[in-house]
């Protein structure tokens, strides 16, 4: 079920994934037809474009600060703040300053 990621290992998570300049980076630790858990890191001003999910997202920042617009609100998210985006709602992310962030899909 986890890929790149150790088993019977303490782990934190903001470490497991670099920043690299001008990039998104993700990394998937689960993908199934339940769940996927996808950690991500964005340089400053880097973004995923507005999408829809087929499941609820929740999304829980591990470093930096990043904007997250759902539908038409939006949400500045800290370190350690955790926001959900409903399923179907058009959302986007964006890199407020360089930061990373767990995202957990349940279909």
């Amino acid at each position: 079920m986890y890929k790149n990621i150790e088993k019977k290992t303490k782990l934190v998570l903001k470490d497991l994934i670099d920043y690299q300049d001008g990039q998104v980076v993700s990394k998937t630790l689960v993908q199934n037809d339940v769940v996927s858990m996808t950690l991500f890191s964005f340089d400053k001003g880097e973004e995923i474009s507005t999408h829809a999910a087929g499941g609820d997202a929740m999304v829980t920042v591990l470093d930096g600060t990043g904007r997250f617009t759902v539908g038409r609100d939006v949400f500045i998210l800290d370190e350690g703040e955790t926001l959900i985006m409903p399923k179907d709602i058009p959302h986007a992310v964006f890199g407020e300053e360089k930061f990373k962030m767990q995202l957990v899909v349940s279909f």
